[in-house]
């Protein structure tokens, strides 16, 4: 079978940890062509035992790699870690750079199916198509010394650290170092399994259809890449990293600040990327086949947060100290612990409580949550622990990234509507609605924000498939990618194919959280954003979002997506898409 393949290597290598078994399948070409790879594929592994246990044996892990992947297509070096998530209940998943997907890719593989538990903490490690079980005394170790003891000879390495070890759904699975599948706690289902680490070291090409037909592509992509100031400018992401956002979201009054009681932080112009950068001279670093690198380490190793992390760890908890940011998300790497989860547990500990984070108090918690502490289980947890489930600012349960709803109406959907929780990237709204790619928005009007919403989750599930990073969307789009996609399988294909296959995609996620339990209840925010008003100023005033507004919207989102009036999938829809309803 995979001799007929390019792009694909044919192969998904079933590991039990349980038995110690391991097993080759050999997908057909149609499930290939039908859920492409990375997340598309990941979902279709999930599907059938989606509704077991977060922590049950049979729950797999799963770890997968897009056709792209390991070519020479822009930003292909992205994979997806999935699971049912034991933050929120629903799909958990994560798109994760660094060298996981290329590696794999190289070694042979198109993704792994992990199940059972193993008797002692392990390894799995994988050399081409050598893949073998170690025992590993590394648990109760945090990340960075699993990496100085794995990561050698070009291998790749994820690795747990001791927050998921110690039970909370705020552990992440950190990549080589720098890069971290963070949100919904898959860390902590690997740790259920006693899998400590995956390292994987490939060696093989990647097969590609149509070689000249790929460079064209790449070219296109990179000329429009070099025309974008959001990515190649002066002040853009890959000079700046992600961290260039910080003073337009303050200036536009997104920024959310205590606990999102507010959407301005005065402290902001003096803990800019540009701050940081004179502050610690950072060098460009990324993910395996990207050219963009907006990644960013310190001189002295440490990785520099990125937007979302300076944000939380400043204007969400009110600290305007510099170094303890970078302390902060160091700890948190070396942890293993979700920066943003994290960043919005402590806002809504500050604001119950009361108690502003001094340098020293603030360490202490951070190692408390990786060690048993209460605030390890997240917002929702402590705060419903405290009758104010109200002051936990998630969605399903996840905590919200550092874009105030109040400031771009979108956005307020696109979290509502997001398959795994309070999730700004599932449809990202922030590009047309503050970035103004492709076009500009009215960032304050519902109008047109439903259909938005939905192509963007369409497209977003595709680029998780192929496996591509979305930033480069902000200058190319699916044409391009199309294109790639074609020259790399030989599969005909445009733009509209793969949107509609990015549809079958997200559907199957909204059929899996629905035979989970969610309903439309679920697909909402908190009562703060409808009663509460932003911080207004500048020419710009942040209203309380308009629950009857909100409301309609979200209906009509429901309409488009083809779900019924609470949120469910409809058997008609399902079927137009191949997909079924029964568990």
């Amino acid at each position: 079978m995979g001799d007929s393949l390019f792009g694909w290597t044919g192969k998904v290598l079933h590991v039990d940890l349980t038995s110690g078994d391991m097993a080759v399948q050999y997908p057909p070409r149609r499930v290939y062509e039908q859920w492409i790879g990375g997340k598309g594929l990941a979902g279709y592994y999930l599907r059938p035992l989606c509704t077991l246990d977060w922590d049950d044996p049979d729950m797999p892990v799963l770890v997968f790699a897009g056709p792209l992947c390991g070519t020479v297509a822009p930003t292909s070096g992205r994979g997806t870690i999935m699971s049912r998530s034991p933050l929120t209940g629903g799909v958990g998943d994560s798109s994760v750079g660094g060298r996981l997907a290329t590696q794999l890719k190289r070694a042979g593989w198109d993704g792994l199916v992990v199940t059972g538990r193993s008797a002692a903490p392990c390894g799995l490690e994988i050399v081409n198509d050598e893949p073998r079980l170690v025992e590993t005394g590394l648990w109760g170790e945090t990340t960075d010394v699993a990496f100085d003891r794995l990561d050698a000879d070009g291998a790749s390495v994820a690795a747990i650290g001791p927050a998921s070890e110690n039970g909370s759904p705020l552990g992440c699975v950190v990549v080589d170092r720098h890069h971290c599948a963070g949100r919904g706690g898959p860390g902590l289902v690997w740790a259920a399994k006693n899998l400590k680490y995956i390292r994987v070291k490939g060696t093989g090409k990647v097969r590609v259809h149509d070689r000249a037909a790929l460079m064209e592509a790449r070219e296109e992509i990179l000329r429009l890449t070099a025309a974008s100031p959001v990515l190649s400018g002066r002040h853009g992401f890959a000079d700046m990293g992600t961290g260039a956002l910080y003073d337009l979201m303050d200036s536009r009054r997104m920024m959310p600040t205590d606990n999102f009681r507010r959407t301005r932080f005065e402290g902001a112009g003096k803990l800019n990327a540009t701050t940081f950068r004179k502050a610690y001279d950072p060098r460009r670093h990324g993910c395996a086949g990207c050219h963009i690198l907006c990644k960013k380490v310190a001189a002295d190793g440490r990785a520099m947060p990125e937007f979302e992390t300076m944000s939380h760890f400043t204007a969400l908890i009110g600290n305007r100290d510099m170094e303890l940011v970078m302390r902060a998300n160091d700890l948190c790497g070396r942890l293993g612990m979700d920066t943003i989860s994290v960043g919005a547990t402590l806002a809504c500990f500050r604001e119950i409580s009361g108690e502003d984070f001094t340098a020293r108090t603030l360490t202490k918690t951070l190692y408390e949550m990786a060690h048993g502490g209460y605030l390890g289980k997240g917002s929702l947890d402590y705060a419903q622990s405290c009758d104010a489930p109200e002051l936990s600012m998630s969605v399903k349960g996840m905590e919200l990234s550092a874009y105030d709803p109040r400031g771009a109406y979108g956005m307020s959907l696109a979290y509502a509507t997001s398959t795994r929780g309070g999730c700004h990237l599932r449809a990202y709204p922030v590009s047309h609605e503050i970035l103004r790619k492709p076009v500009a928005t009215d960032r304050f009007s519902f109008s047109g924000k439903a259909r938005m919403v939905k192509l963007a989750e369409d497209q977003n599930a595709v680029v998780d498939s192929l496996s591509a990073c979305k930033f480069i969307f902000l200058a190319a789009g699916l044409e391009e990618y199309a294109k790639a996609y074609t020259a790399v399988t030989g599969v005909p294909s445009t733009g509209n194919d793969l949107l509609a296959l990015g549809e079958r995609i997200y559907y199957n996620e909204r059929i899996m959280n629905y035979l989970n339990g969610f309903r439309s209840c679920e697909d909402d925010l908190p009562p703060r954003f409808f009663t509460e008003p932003g911080s207004s100023g500048g020419g710009v005033d942040v209203r309380p979002l308009d629950r009857q507004a909100f409301l309609e919207a979200r209906a009509r989102y429901y309409a488009i997506r083809g779900l019924d009036e609470d949120g469910r999938p409809l058997p008609d829809k399902a079927a137009a898409l191949g997909l079924e309803l029964e568990p």
